[in-house]
This record gives C-alpha cells, structure tokens and sequence, in this order.
C-alpha cells in the first residue's frame, strides 16, 4: 500500500462516493453531525467500523486505539484522548448506543499476553502501559483455562478485553446516569476478522453469541 494508492482513492472517493453523498454531506455540514452510535475499535488497519458495517456519513462516531481499550475513569494527568472522546460522543452529540467493537488477532492484546513478568520492555515507551488494563482479564484466562492452547487463551482475552471496556464504561457517571436511566445502551462485540463472523455479548447468559 503506498501514498500514491491513498491519493488516487481520494480522486475515487471526490469523483464517485462524495458526489453520490454530496446531499447528505451538505446537511451533515450545515446542522452538525448527528449520530445515534458510537463505537469503540481497534486501531488496527483491518478492522475499519465504517468499513464492516457499511455506515454512511454521520451515522456513527468512531473512537479508536489499540486493543479497543476504555480506560477507567480518573482526573489525574492532562492528556485523555478515548475519554475526551468518549464525553463528547455521550454529553455533546448525545448517542444512544455504545458498542466496543473487539476483534481476533489483536496485536495489542497479543503484546500484552507475550509480555514477560517484571521485565521491562525497552521497545516501546507508551503501549505496556495502555495494554497493561488487560493483565487482571488475562490472569483469568490463564486461571479458568489451564490447558487451553495459546490460539484458544487469545481469542478469550480479547473477548474478554471487551468486557473489561464495558466494565470501565460504568465508571464514568455521564455513562452511567444514562444507562440507569435507559437513555444509552451499551453493546460488546466481537468479530472474528478471518471469517467476517461478529457476536455480541449477552448479559443474561454471560457470552457472546453470533449475530446472524
């Protein structure tokens, strides 16, 4: 993939796509965005939403990073990009769905299982930290699946890593004052990227089942 592809799909996008949705961007420009749906995904480059779920301009507010992580809430520092986010989709354009969208083959999720225990990685400045909210859902991988096979104990700790997400949603009170009050609903997926195959976790019965 070079730049010069990336330029050329923007000559694509000006001539073809812009000029079929030249109506809707108008009106997105002239009242403001207006999305029902906000959806926390991976920054990995196969896993685009607009892309999966085929959305429109405006239809939803993407949030991304690596390992689809929400952080807890907490004030101390300066510099929250998913939570800054994450205020905005909820308090100023007032969706009404949020979805953690968790994939397979996680490179984040991938780092953070091959890590070795108190040894410090001097490759990387800022990625043990932010993938370090996923150790505790990894303990409990390796605690309720002792024989399982590493392929086996990824795929749980990333749909685990969706649950943690939801987990820490409820820590902010803006999330969770509208879920009491039935104003936002909060979704977990799951897609397996090999097979185009997405489940959503079901509460009642504790497991992610497949959407058909």
């Amino acid at each position: 993939m070079s730049v010069d592809k990336l330029i050329q799909g923007y000559r694509d996008f000006r001539e073809g796509g812009f000029e079929a949705s030249r109506p809707l961007i108008e009106d997105l420009v002239e009242r403001g965005q207006r999305p029902e749906v906000a959806v926390v995904a991976c920054a990995d480059s196969r896993v685009d939403p607009a892309i999966l779920f085929q959305a429109d301009p405006g239809d939803m507010f993407a949030i991304r990073n690596v390992a689809n992580l929400v952080p807890p809430m907490e004030r101390e520092g300066t510099y929250h990009g998913t939570s800054a986010a994450l205020e905005f989709a909820v308090k100023g354009l007032g969706v009404k769905h949020l979805i953690v969208l968790g994939h397979a083959h996680c490179g984040g999720i991938e780092k953070m299982m091959s890590a070795e225990p108190g040894v410090a990685d001097d490759t990387y400045d800022f990625l043990p930290s932010w993938v370090s909210m996923l150790e505790a859902a990894h303990r409990r991988v390796l605690a309720t699946m002792p024989n399982a096979d590493d392929e086996t104990r990824a795929r749980a700790c990333e749909r685990n890593a969706v649950l943690v997400s939801l987990e820490n949603l409820t820590t902010f009170p803006w999330v969770r004052e509208r879920v009491e009050a039935g104003t936002l609903k909060l979704h977990g997926w799951y897609i397996d990227i090999a097979t185009a195959s997405l489940s959503a976790y079901n509460g009642e019965t504790g497991h992610f089942e497949a959407v058909a």
